[in-house]
């Protein structure tokens, strides 16, 4: 077949048989990238672990949730601590069943390697029908298995596989500022002599001053102004 050329030539190449074409040298270029582990990994005869325990109003008793790790590559400039396995134990055995099975899918995703932090969020999003519960500290949790969650959360932050990312410029500035309001507000309710306002008198929640008196009814902040009624 003859073609005809137009153009100037300006460089020319000699076509070889068996060649691969463009496309697949870039595929082989990309697999060049990907590093695949073939290692079979055993579980060595002593590992590192923490016991976090978890008290809930659900149950009389507490449950104790021991993550293990592994040391990869120790005494490099490489070494890494990875979460291996996790046990949970508890005097109460109305949920064995399902915490054993947990346990031990977990434990079979912290042994499959990669990033295993997306547990934390998949066991936080459990929701409980019959109601959650509010912690220590008053963090809110709405199921046992959030509560899980929360412990490998801490687990994972201990060992630096989760970051703190921490507030913006922005968000720290308004932190900053309320924190200010606040203790100025505490400040002047502790200087303003009691004897200012009636007795009996409720500590009023926006200034902090016990000037919350019943008035046409509704609950009024002689300090303030703040209303129940709006």
């Amino acid at each position: 077949m003859t073609v005809k050329i137009d153009k100037k030539i300006v460089d020319y190449g000699v076509a070889k048989e068996n060649a691969p074409d463009a496309a697949a040298v870039a595929e082989e270029k990309e697999e060049d990238k990907v590093v695949h582990l073939t290692e079979k990994l055993e579980r060595p005869e002593m590992l590192l672990g923490s016991t976090y325990k978890i008290k809930t109003p659900l149950s009389e008793h507490a449950l104790y949730v021991t993550i293990n790790d592994i040391i990869l590559n120790p005494g490099t400039e490489h070494e890494l601590r990875r979460p291996f396995e996790i046990f949970i134990n508890s005097k109460n055995m109305d949920h064995f069943q399902w915490i054993v099975g947990m346990t031990r899918i977990i434990s079979a995703v912290f042994r499959k390697g990669g990033d295993v932090t997306f547990l934390v969020e998949e066991l936080r999003s459990v929701f409980d029908p019959r109601g959650g519960y509010f912690k220590k500290g008053g963090k809110y949790m709405p199921s046992l298995v959030a509560e899980i969650g929360d412990a490998i959360e801490c687990h994972l932050r201990m060992i630096g596989m989760l970051k703190d990312e921490g507030l913006d410029a922005h968000q720290q500035a308004l932190v900053e500022e309320k924190r200010a309001q606040y203790e100025a507000a505490v400040k002047s309710a502790e200087t303003r002599d009691p004897d200012d306002f009636p007795e009996g008198a409720q500590l009023c929640g926006k200034c902090h001053t016990k000037a919350m008196i019943q008035m046409d009814g509704c609950m009024t902040c002689l300090n303030c102004g703040e209303s129940k009624c709006g």
